[in-house]
């Protein structure tokens, strides 16, 4: 039993879904109209043989309302061929008071106890000349029954042509319910099957441009296949801008490390013929390697940073923001002793915290801090501010150098992005992007605008439901 099961189940699961639900949707119509049908079958049987009988009864009443004073025998003569009127006769208790003459009729001892008065009135079925009959047997009086029998023959007929057609139309049904079904499973997955070929051109071509064409329909009103389908092209944009970020990314790391690596080649061979070179030419080749070496450290460094996703959940913490810019701004001061640093908390919230990692946060500050000191005249100010507007914890970073270009505020934090004011400076141009990617991380939102007066403000809000504010309506 098992073995045959085991075998039967991959036919089953090879099944294609469009024709498995073609055979669900035509065995479920079909099972209706076969049901319709049987049940239109039996209540015109019934109807048909109810109706017979209700003539029964009242050519009994009728033969019983002509006949008081007639005894025993038979009462219509038409009985070879039972048409109307009903063939009847009066059937007494004791056989012996039977007439000389042959009944017409069947009389049994049952018909005997009713005319007894000891059984209730009842139906037969009985044969008469060759004809088969619906017969009534009913008390008459004084001792006596009344048999009444019509042709059943035609009633038979009757159901037997209802039955016919009711077949017809039940298999009518049923290829009407195939033709239905395969339609229904063709209509109804084709956003499945189109979602199936994306899938398989994207699997075989690993190019992540391929869309779905949804049908066209007013907005708000799409099925749950369209909205499938909606959502899958969603994916397959993510997953297209993934892509292309990550070459992107491959790309710009390539051209960004290609400079150093053949300065650092070249100081490295450079040193090779140290016998060659002077003292002083072989300290400044050494320390040209040895800044070149960070400079590659710290880009590679970051490039790892920027290949995280999200943050470790087991380092996550309650951080308080008011130390941790206190913290951040008291770094910036040594590695920029030339630039003013200034910090402002907004009373009320020294003691608020946001849940995050907090050596990536200070990274976050730290980069931040850095590029508004790159950018800013020498001993010019640099403020940070820790404010707490309606729904939200925000940390403002902003310098008084030049001030973003309207041209370069929408690429202020992309990967390798450099100002044109920027490419003398020192940098990878890596360290905004990493500042946004950790505050997306911890579920902030990092932005960049131009201050009033001059210079760039950089604004990192934490929302309400991610710091240490208390819920909306309890201020």
């Amino acid at each position: 039993m098992s073995g045959r099961r085991g075998a039967g189940a991959p036919w089953r699961r090879r099944r294609p879904l469009r024709t498995r639900l073609a055979l669900a949707a035509s065995a479920a119509v079909a099972l209706v109209a076969v049901g319709v049908c049987s049940a239109a079958f039996v209540i015109i049987r019934y109807a048909m043989g109810h109706q017979l009988e209700l003539n029964l009864t009242q050519s009994a009443t009728l033969v019983m309302q002509q006949n008081r004073d007639t005894g025993p025998g038979t009462v219509a003569a038409e009985c070879r061929y039972l048409s109307a009127p009903a063939c009847s006769q009066i059937v007494p208790a004791d056989p012996a008071a039977d007439p000389s003459g042959t009944y017409a009729l069947p009389v049994t001892d049952a018909a005997r106890e009713v005319a007894a008065g000891r059984r209730a009135p009842y139906f037969s079925a009985v044969t008469v000349h060759g004809h088969p009959a619906r017969m009534l047997v009913q008390h008459f009086k004084d001792g006596t029954a009344v048999q009444v029998a019509l042709r059943a023959d035609t009633v038979e007929k009757g159901v037997r042509q209802a039955a016919g057609m009711l077949a017809a139309v039940g298999g009518a049904g049923v290829l009407l319910a195939a033709a239905l079904g395969y339609w229904v499973s063709r209509t109804g997955l084709s956003p499945v099957a189109r979602l199936t070929a994306a899938a398989e051109r994207i699997a075989a071509t690993r190019d992540a441009a391929h869309r779905i064409e949804l049908p066209a329909g007013p907005p708000g009103r799409e099925d749950e296949l369209t909205r499938l389908a909606a959502s899958f092209n969603t994916m397959l944009g993510e997953l297209e801008q993934s892509v292309a970020a990550q070459r992107r990314l491959v790309a710009d790391a390539s051209h960004e490390l290609r400079t150093p690596l053949t300065a650092l080649r070249t100081n490295a061979e450079l040193l090779a013929r140290a016998d060659r070179l002077t003292d002083a030419q072989r300290d400044r080749a050494s320390a040209a390697l040895g800044r070149q070496l960070r400079e590659v450290t710290t880009l590679v460094n970051d490039l790892i940073e920027l290949a995280r996703d999200e943050e470790p959940q087991p380092l996550v913490e309650q951080v308080r923001a008011a130390a941790l810019l206190e913290h951040a701004v008291a770094a910036a001061r040594g590695h920029w002793p030339e630039t003013g640093f200034t910090v402002r908390t907004a009373p009320g919230t020294e003691a608020l915290t946001v849940p995050g990692v907090p050596a990536r946060l200070a990274r976050l500050l730290s980069n931040l801090l850095d590029n508004a000191a790159k950018f800013s005249p020498p001993g010019g100010p640099v403020e940070a501010e820790l404010t707490a507007p309606p729904g939200a914890l925000e940390i403002t970073v902003r310098d008084h150098g030049p001030g973003i270009a309207d041209e370069d505020l929408p690429h202020v934090f992309d990967r390798f992005y450099r100002a044109q004011a920027a490419r003398t400076l020192p940098g990878s141009g890596l360290g905004l992007a990493m500042a946004r990617q950790i505050a997306r991380a911890h579920h902030a939102a990092l932005a960049a605008e131009r201050a009033p007066g001059g210079g760039a403000l950089f604004r990192l809000r934490f929302p309400r439901d991610r710091t240490g504010l208390p819920p909306a309506g309890t201020e």
